[in-house]
């Protein structure tokens, strides 16, 4: 069998992106989503199931730094309700503003917790 650099790469693919879960798609869509002035400061996944479905619960805790920041996460707070993810294999089920933290010195400064539960889509 003749080694084939193409077919090599989409099968590392597939199975780096099933060992890594979805939480690093998420986490992109988030940080695109705080217009990419977000710091990541922890995000947590946990399995979570019910009787029908399956899935994973993520909490991730950004922080913004700066007026433009904070402006932007502020855009971020308002939007994620109704903001629609597309993410491979994944339904955004519920995403939530847990709590948000306002410093104004020595600048301004923006933390938000979300919680987020995302379903397997097969």
């Amino acid at each position: 069998m003749q080694y084939d650099p193409v077919t090599a790469r989409a099968h590392q693919t597939r199975f780096e992106t099933k060992s890594r879960g979805p939480w690093l798609h998420l986490l992109s869509a988030l940080l695109e989503l705080g217009e990419g002035k977000a710091e990541l400061v922890r995000h947590a996944e946990r399995a979570w199931a019910s009787v029908t479905f399956s899935g994973s619960k993520h909490s991730v805790v950004l922080a913004f730094t700066g007026a433009d920041a904070v402006a932007a996460g502020e855009a971020l707070i308002e939007a994620l309700p109704e903001h629609e993810f597309t993410l491979p294999r994944q339904l955004v089920a519920d995403a939530a503003v847990v709590s948000v933290d306002h410093v104004s010195l020595p600048e301004p400064r923006l933390t938000v917790e979300l919680e987020l539960l995302l379903l397997d889509d097969c």
